[in-house]
């Protein structure tokens, strides 16, 4: 599968969640899922970025939710990392996977690697048992913080 190339004017208007700027583009014809050099998404750099109404609106155009980079992460992964709960939801939301595989990790092993507890609670409340993490050291991470 061939991505289209995305401009890197319109990533940095997504990092800066410039939302008018890109719905501009997008009604231009700028392809949603338009990928820069790394795999990035339009929906990754603002969710990484923590711009909540740019993915929204990213959201509402079809952006593809769990859309992955070059490394494999999702958008719900990096937000993870990041710990933007507000944004989890909108993708949870969205129907992003809670539990998919970021390249041998899965959002609930980032939350747990960087103590994102409300992100955990989402992640759990949308597949319970299901989310939990996957790695040891995740595992004794968590085991650690609850002690």
């Amino acid at each position: 599968m061939t991505s289209t190339p995305l401009p890197e004017a319109a990533a940095e208007l997504a990092r800066k969640g410039d939302t008018a700027g890109l719905a501009a583009l997008l009604k231009d014809g700028l392809a949603v899922d338009a990928q820069d050099a790394k795999g990035n998404s339009l929906l990754m750099l603002a969710s990484y970025h923590g711009k909540a109404e740019t993915v929204a609106m990213l959201l509402k155009a079809n952006a593809s939710v769990d859309l992955r980079n070059a490394k494999g992460q999702t958008p719900l992964g990096g937000v993870a990392f990041k710990g933007y709960a507000d944004i989890a939801t909108l993708l949870l939301d969205a129907g992003a996977d809670p539990i998919a595989d970021q390249g041998g990790q899965t959002p609930v092993d980032y939350a747990t690697m960087f103590g994102r507890q409300e992100i955990l609670v989402l992640l759990r409340e949308r597949r319970g048992a299901a989310a939990k993490p996957t790695r040891w050291f995740s595992k004794l991470i968590g085991w650690v913080r609850r002690s």
